[in-house]
């Protein structure tokens, strides 16, 4: 028992990490939105994994600095045909089941299944969105949720009213948000935030059961008062509320539609001109619970420290995880112990930076997770330093290569009528 180090292992390692990296990245950009999520984080996992695993073990065939020479004469074929089984297999299960979990609802979070949306029909709205594209906003937004989402529709101006209550989404339904879209008309009212926002509550309280997560999605081109208990039922309930600010004019509190946002567990977006409503409609949507392990993390869910400890751990099991198959891959008990130890540190600081550095941008969200690939890779193939690794020598003697029993005299046996002379010639 020593501790050693395979420097080309850990250049290999770096490589299949960097190489895992940017096929998972394609296929993550691929299907994040076309498969479903506990599926897409096994196949990630899995794709990272089989890269490492592969470079390990070509490091290994090359200089077999922790198996030994005898390891590569007589048992590599028996690694290459481990190599899918301990790395994909093995992968693709824990990250299968480690998303599965990050998937329920825990410590009062729900799963987001009722969008409501509160639209500005005031008279400002005649200048600010002459062609009514925040109509068709909302339908595209629409025609692209599940079929198992609801959709409630408020209208306001200095007055609010349900357009469409809560709806259950299918074909026929999404067909009847258009037509309600349809008819609505820009009035020449002014703004009221206070009656809008508590006609949302009213119907919502009228509607929903604690078991279906509630999102508010606004938007206004002008300025209103806010009564100051206006947004406590929202935050009691756990109801962001996100803010579209469209073209918002001279004379306008820039900093009420963000507070609001702030306030619920929002988010604002400043739109400038009312053809990239239907963008910032999707955007949000987009984001709404979409959580996976190596992405954003949405309200309720993000701010909730159950989920933040949850996500650090289950990063940990994986990294120890994929340290034990490379361990497996190589048939010895001693680099599996070693490398799952080493790949449960590197999980553990793979998973605090994913946890501290997700949710910025897309392309800062990239370079986090690359960070965090090549920290887990490095941290396994380094981790024989501190934890010594041995050969496993346990099939290097085989049956054939067993030497006969000696007799009580220390001496081999001769068989029956050889002399001593001809035995010893």
């Amino acid at each position: 028992m020593q501790r050693k180090v395979n420097w080309l292992m850990v250049l290999f390692s770096l490589i299949g990490g960097a190489i895992g990296f940017i096929l998972s990245e394609w296929f993550l950009h691929s299907y994040l939105d076309r498969m479903p999520r506990i599926f897409l984080m096994g196949i990630y996992f899995g794709i990272i994994s089989l890269m490492i695993g592969i470079f390990c073990l070509l490091a290994e065939v090359i200089s077999p600095k922790l198996n030994g020479a005898s390891w590569r004469q007589r048992y590599t074929d028996v690694s290459w045909k481990l190599l899918v089984p301990a790395t994909l297999v093995v992968m693709f299960i824990g990250g299968l089941a480690a998303e599965a979990l990050y998937q329920l609802d825990f410590n009062g979070a729900k799963t987001v299944k009722d969008v409501v949306v509160v639209i500005d029909n005031s008279g400002s709205m005649q200048g600010t969105d002459p062609q009514n594209l925040r109509y068709q906003a909302v339908k595209n937004m629409v025609d692209s949720m599940d079929k198992d989402m609801r959709v409630g529709i408020v209208q306001f101006s200095d007055e609010a009213s349900v357009a469409l209550p809560l709806t259950v989404l299918n074909p026929a339904s999404k067909q009847q948000v258009h037509q309600t879209m349809d008819t609505m008309v820009t009035t020449d009212g002014g703004t009221d935030f206070t009656l809008a926002l508590n006609t949302a509550m009213q119907m919502i309280q009228e509607q929903n059961d604690d078991t279906r997560g509630t999102v508010v999605i606004m938007l206004s081109d002008g300025d209103s008062t806010l009564d100051s208990n206006t947004l406590q039922p929202f935050q009691q309930q756990g109801i962001a509320i996100h803010t579209i600010g469209l073209s918002l004019q001279n004379g306008v509190n820039p900093n009420l539609l963000p507070e609001i946002a702030s306030q619920t567990g929002g988010q604002y977006y400043d739109v400038s001109q009312a053809t990239d409503l239907p963008k910032t409609f999707q955007q949000i949507y987009d984001t709404l619970d979409k959580r996976t392990l190596v992405t954003e993390r949405s309200e309720p869910f993000n701010s909730n420290l159950y989920y933040q400890i949850l996500h650090v751990v289950l990063i940990m099991i994986l990294g120890a995880l994929l340290g034990v198959g490379l361990g497996l891959l190589f048939d010895n008990r001693f680099l599996a112990r070693s490398f799952g130890i080493g790949g449960g540190v590197g999980g553990l600081l793979a998973g605090l930076l994913l946890e501290w550095g997700i949710g910025k941008t897309d392309w800062t969200d990239g370079v986090i997770r690359f960070l965090a690939i090549m920290i887990l890779a490095l941290v396994i193939a380094l981790f024989t330093l501190v934890i010594p690794i041995g050969e496993n020598n346990k099939r290097m003697i085989r049956r054939n290569d067993t030497p006969p029993p000696p007799t009580s005299s220390g001496s081999p046996r001769r068989r029956r009528g050889e002399s001593a002379r001809s035995f010893q010639r």
